[in-house]
């Protein structure tokens, strides 16, 4: 993270708790912070005990406006933000002019809409960070983090997970999916991870348990909407029926990782972050 000459860490506060997570690391590195907090998506108790203003989605120019007020010249976007239609959107005069910049083409899926925000909020004269260039122990690390460990058939649902995300993620509809015994239960859409591992709940089938495998989109923005788990994603899996958890290491953020472990643990699921690219796995790999 860059030093106090950045002046304060602007935030803008999507859902969960990452935005409340960024701004007590930058306060504990010295750093001041500002959080632009997204109506209807940032939650109130996460900002609350920082310097904040609520400023709905479309009002770019007012959210601009507040960071620069603020004194802010380095900006992480933190937090998933569900993305709002055209008719929803009511921007502002500023945003108005910032979508006729961004193009119509932006909002045919997250990545280009993502990427254009990231784009516009540069040639404001704004740096956007990636939450884990301030926050760098919620990366996933490489390797097993439970002392379960996927077995062959596992290892086999894992690569097929794999597949199946990336050509997921190549048309950019989502982040994961659930694969037992080679099918293919359910794949993550707009409706997010918790509502996948719900339904797949209903379709999962006799024998071994399936798994869940998430990774960052191919070409993805990597400062906005990283693959984002958590312990709500350990106990829908374990409500799912399934064994196991795959991420890519270096890709996804693990909010409480301690806890997630710890829940992992008592239900004997393994939690694997991989390298996609690999042949391989080294299931034997502790953190």
């Amino acid at each position: 993270m860059s030093g106090s000459a950045a002046g304060p860490l602007g935030i803008v506060a999507g859902g969960g708790r990452l935005p409340g997570q960024v701004a007590a690391a930058a306060r504990a590195a010295g750093r001041g912070v500002f959080i632009v907090a997204l109506d209807a998506h940032a939650d109130p108790e996460v900002v609350a005990p920082f310097p904040h203003e609520t400023i709905r989605l479309g009002a770019v120019g007012a959210a601009i406006d507040a960071l620069k007020r603020a004194g802010c010249r380095e900006i992480v976007l933190a937090g998933p933000v569900r993305r709002p239609s055209l008719f929803d959107l009511r921007p502002d005069a500023v945003g108005a002019r910032l979508l006729a910049r961004i193009g119509r083409a932006a909002f045919a899926g997250d990545d280009g809409f993502l990427a254009a925000i990231v784009r516009v909020l540069g040639e404001e004269g704004f740096t956007v960070l990636g939450a884990h260039e301030v926050i760098s122990e919620v990366f996933a690390p490489e390797g097993l983090l439970s002392g379960a460990a996927p077995d062959a058939a596992a290892l086999a649902d894992i690569a097929r997970g794999i597949a199946v995300v990336r050509a997921l993620g190549a048309v950019d509809v989502g982040q994961g999916a659930v694969v037992q015994q080679g099918i293919v239960l359910a794949v993550e859409a707009a409706e997010g991870t918790d509502a996948m591992l719900a339904r797949a709940a209903t379709l999962r089938r006799p024998g071994p348990g399936g798994v869940l495998v998430k990774l960052v989109k191919p070409g993805q923005e990597r400062r906005a909407d990283l693959p984002t788990l958590g312990v709500r994603t350990v106990r829908g899996a374990v409500e799912a029926g399934l064994r196991g958890i795959a991420f890519e290491a270096e890709g996804a953020i693990l909010m409480d990782r301690e806890a997630m472990v710890r829940e992992a643990e008592a239900a004997g699921l393994f939690l694997l972050g991989i390298d996609p690219g690999a042949a391989r796995w080294d299931e034997g790999k502790r953190e």
